[in-house]
């Protein structure tokens, strides 16, 4: 496997120079600046990104000020408590994607950061807190606590709330490939174990953050 610096160099060398590179590259935000970002933003950007999977991106962010306001902001008292009544309303509203399983995941992930707001005092908080050093089981919570957060979707989540992360994209998957990281994407345990530990030494060896490695190992390849 290559040093972060050699990877570096690649795509400096790809995309410009090094201080090209460096312009593309931004840090994620601090654990506290998340922790402050409210639990129905967080739910909000669940929503989005359980909606786009699968889906035209602009498409939902067209209709985005109606997803807003059918889930009433995303509170997330009042979405964990979505009943049959209100169920049955959304799933024929034309001001949202009309997917009934997805809209069902606004009340089970409303009621998954609500469980995670019981034990660390906000939901906001257990995300933001969680060591970028057990990315990969934080991926793995969130596939197994919350509704349709598993795969990219999650991935995509959590960087798009710029918590530290990294995307297994193409691009990601093919350098760690070319690095005898993994031999193709990884799916069970064991290879995003193997993922994790690249991106741990990577981390260690660079002094930087999962997002801008994973940035910098996308744009090795691509």
């Amino acid at each position: 496997m290559r040093s972060f610096d050699e990877i570096f160099a690649i795509s400096a060398d790809r995309h410009g120079g090094a201080d090209a590179l460096e312009a593309k590259l931004s840090p994620p935000k601090s654990s506290a600046a998340l922790a402050a970002i409210p639990d129905d933003r967080w739910l909000a950007q669940m929503t989005r990104s359980v909606f786009q999977a699968g889906f035209n991106w602009k498409v939902v962010d067209a209709m985005w000020p109606g997803f807003e306001a059918a889930f009433k902001g995303f509170d997330i008292g009042t979405c964990a408590l979505m009943d049959d009544e209100w169920f049955d309303k959304l799933v024929t509203d034309t001001s949202i994607v009309r997917y009934p399983a997805k809209i069902m995941s606004v009340r089970d992930n409303a009621a998954f950061l609500s469980s995670l707001a019981r034990t660390h005092g906000s939901g906001a908080k257990a995300l933001a807190e969680w060591p970028s050093e057990d990315f990969a089981g934080l991926l793995a919570m969130l596939k197994k606590d919350g509704n349709r957060l598993g795969g990219s979707t999650g991935q995509y989540f959590l960087r798009f709330m710029e918590r530290d992360s990294y995307i297994l994209s193409r691009d990601v998957v093919g350098r760690l490939e070319a690095e005898g990281v993994i031999d193709k994407a990884p799916t069970s345990k064991k290879a995003m174990n193997a993922v994790q530990e690249a991106f741990n030494t990577w981390m260690d060896q660079s002094g930087r953050s999962l997002t801008e490695i994973s940035r910098v190992l996308a744009m090795s390849t691509g």
